[in-house]
């Protein structure tokens, strides 16, 4: 059973989402701005949560703030049309993904059990080390455990997803569009600023100075890829 945070304040879009979602293996929760949804954060084990942006008390970027301060839950944010810079800001400060309103029910529903599925099976079905190293970063897949010199970091799945993917292959260069397939596992549309926005939020947790990397680089119109830190320079 998987535990659902759907959280907006209009009640009717609460109430399509539930319908979009039934499903027996899903436990949806309500809430209807985002002090009560970091109220049920607090309470229950949440595999996911779905999060309007526009809300009153205390809005959605707020929210998702404050709870990526406890908790790497995957967040799907719910934004409008022409809410281009709510969703850059969202990603920004730890969003995993966002859907625009008006739904597709489709997409809804493919969207969040790609989001489960990653959040509890990060690289299940792959034959991988359980362990990748490069240079001072250290991945422990069977925890879902990163550490950087030795000290813990917190990632979102999809920084971890994209850790893990470019640290299977030091010194091979993936581009934004084939990052985007592999670790959104869909069309690579906005490929570009969406995969370096998170690349961004990786270098500011696992570099000692994210301007001057040692481990992630950037190979400029190519791609991104992880070096050896004998290699960095």
């Amino acid at each position: 059973m998987y535990n659902i945070l759907i959280c907006d304040d209009d009640k009717d879009i609460v109430n399509a989402l539930k319908i979009y979602l039934t499903d027996p293996q899903y436990r949806l929760l309500t809430a209807y701005n985002g002090l009560e949804a970091l109220e049920t954060a607090e309470k229950e084990d949440l595999h996911l949560v779905l999060m309007d942006i526009m809300m009153p008390q205390m809005d959605g970027i707020s929210a998702m703030v404050k709870l990526r301060e406890k908790s790497n839950v995957p967040v799907i944010l719910i934004t409008a049309k022409g809410e281009d810079s709510d969703k850059i800001l969202g990603l920004n400060v730890g969003a995993d993904d966002y859907i625009t309103k008006p739904f597709n029910p489709a997409e809804v529903t493919a969207r969040v059990r790609a989001a489960i599925r990653r959040y509890t099976q990060l690289g299940a079905g792959t034959a991988r080390p359980k362990t990748l190293r490069v240079g001072g970063l250290e991945m422990d897949d069977e925890a879902k455990q990163v550490c950087s010199d030795g000290e813990e970091i917190a990632l979102t799945p999809k920084e971890y997803e994209i850790l893990k993917l470019l640290m299977a292959s030091p010194g091979k260069v993936f581009s934004p569009r084939d990052i985007y397939k592999r670790v959104w596992e869909e069309d690579p549309l906005g490929a570009d600023s969406t995969v370096a926005v998170h690349i961004r939020h990786l270098r500011e947790k696992i570099e000692i100075d994210p301007a001057h990397p040692r481990y992630l680089k950037v190979v400029w119109g190519q791609g991104y890829k992880i070096e050896e830190w004998k290699d960095s320079y």
